[in-house]
C-alpha cells in the first residue's frame, strides 16, 4: 500500500531592509543569508522563493526601501494568488490587505451561504498553504462596492484591530460618482443612522431613536454632464454610511438604486474604497495603501 506523501511545508525567514539608500535585493540577501552561496540565492530568486512586502520578486537588482519586509521561503516557492475579482495588495504573518472587485460579497450571509465571497477565496488560498491557517474578517464592504479590505490571519491581530479600530485605523477614503452636485463643493454630513426591518439604513438628525453617530467628510473633485466625482473620508464606519449621506445631500451614488440612484451608465454602483491607512496590529508600523480611481468613474466625467 502506498501512503500519500506529506506536503512540503513552508520554512520562511524574514528580514527588514536597513536604513540604506540604493541597496539591491541580491546584495541584501547575500548578507542576510551567509550560509547560502550566491548561486543558491540566485536560484531561490528564479524559483520565486523571495517576497518583498508580500509580493514575489525575481529581480536581483530590485532596490529595497528602508524598512521593507523581505521574506525567503527556504523550502519551496511561495504560493501565489490569482483571482479575477480579488487581488492581494499586502500579506504578512498577521494581516492581508486586498483590493476587492465590485459584485463580490465580503462574506456569506443567511441568503448566500454557497456563494463565493472574498472571505472564502482567501480562506481557501491560506488552507492550501497550510491546513492550520486561519482567516478573520475585520470589516466589510458592500457587495457592489470595490476597493481595499483588511483581513486578519491571527486571533491576536483580529482582536487588536476590532477592539481598537477607531484608534488604529488612521484614514479611510472612498471615491464615488454621484448624480448632480452638492450645494457646497466641500463639507461634512453628520447624522444618526438606524436600520429598518428591510435592512435599509436611514438618517436621523439626533439620537432620540437610538441611532449611531455617523460623520462623512466630502469634497468634489470634478463635475460634468450631470455627474460629480466625490472624495469621501469616514470619521465613523457605519453600514451604508456614504450611500445614505450622499442621498441626504441630494446626490445619490450612480447605480445605487436602493438609496435613490436613478442612472447606472457604467452598470455598477460607483463607489470605491480607495485609501486605507492604519497601524499594524502587531508591529504598530504605519501601513499605507491606496488604489487608483476606477477608470469607468473617470470616463463618466470626460
Amino acid at each position: 500500500m502506498k501512503f500519500p506523501k506529506s506536503p512540503t511545508l513552508d520554512n520562511i525567514v524574514s528580514f527588514r531592509a536597513p536604513e540604506q539608500e540604493g541597496l539591491q535585493l541580491l546584495a541584501f540577501l547575500i548578507e542576510s543569508l551567509p550560509e547560502r552561496k550566491r548561486t543558491g540565492i540566485k536560484q531561490m530568486l528564479a524559483h520565486r522563493q523571495v517576497r518583498v512586502e508580500g509580493n514575489v520578486v525575481t529581480q536581483a537588482t530590485r532596490v529595497l526601501l528602508p524598512g521593507e519586509l523581505v521574506e525567503v521561503n527556504l523550502a519551496r516557492e511561495f504560493s501565489e494568488f490569482h483571482h479575477r475579482r480579488l487581488r492581494i495588495v499586502h500579506e504578512d504573518d498577521d494581516i492581508i490587505v486586498v483590493n476587492k472587485g465590485y459584485g463580490l460579497l465580503s462574506m456569506a450571509d443567511d441568503t448566500n451561504r454557497k456563494q463565493e465571497t472574498a472571505y472564502s477565496i482567501l480562506r481557501d488560498y491560506l488552507k492550501k498553504k497550510h491546513p492550520d491557517n486561519k482567516l478573520f474578517i475585520v470589516h466589510r464592504l458592500d457587495r457592489d462596492t470595490s476597493g481595499l479590505m483588511l483581513f486578519a490571519k491571527t486571533l491576536q491581530a483580529k482582536e487588536a484591530l476590532q477592539y481598537n479600530w477607531n484608534n488604529m485605523v488612521l484614514e479611510r477614503k472612498y471615491v464615488c460618482v454621484v448624480e448632480g452636485a452638492p450645494e457646497t463643493e466641500e463639507g461634512a454630513v453628520r447624522s444618526y443612522l438606524l436600520e429598518n426591518s428591510k435592512h435599509e439604513v436611514y438618517s436621523m438628525p439626533d439620537d432620540s431613536k437610538g441611532g449611531k453617530l455617523a460623520v462623512t467628510r466630502y469634497r468634489t473633485l470634478g463635475s460634468r454632464k450631470g455627474f460629480s466625482l466625490m472624495e469621501c473620508q469616514l470619521d465613523t464606519g457605519r453600514k451604508n454610511q456614504i450611500r445614505v449621506h450622499m442621498k441626504q445631500l441630494g446626490c445619490p451614488i450612480s447605480g445605487d438604486k436602493r438609496y435613490g440612484g436613478h442612472t447606472s451608465p457604467i452598470h455598477r454602483m460607483a463607489l470605491h474604497a480607495q485609501t486605507l491607512n492604519f497601524a499594524h496590529p502587531v508591529t504598530r508600523r504605519l501601513m499605507q495603501f491606496s488604489t487608483p480611481i476606477p477608470a469607468p468613474f473617470l470616463l463618466l466625467l470626460k
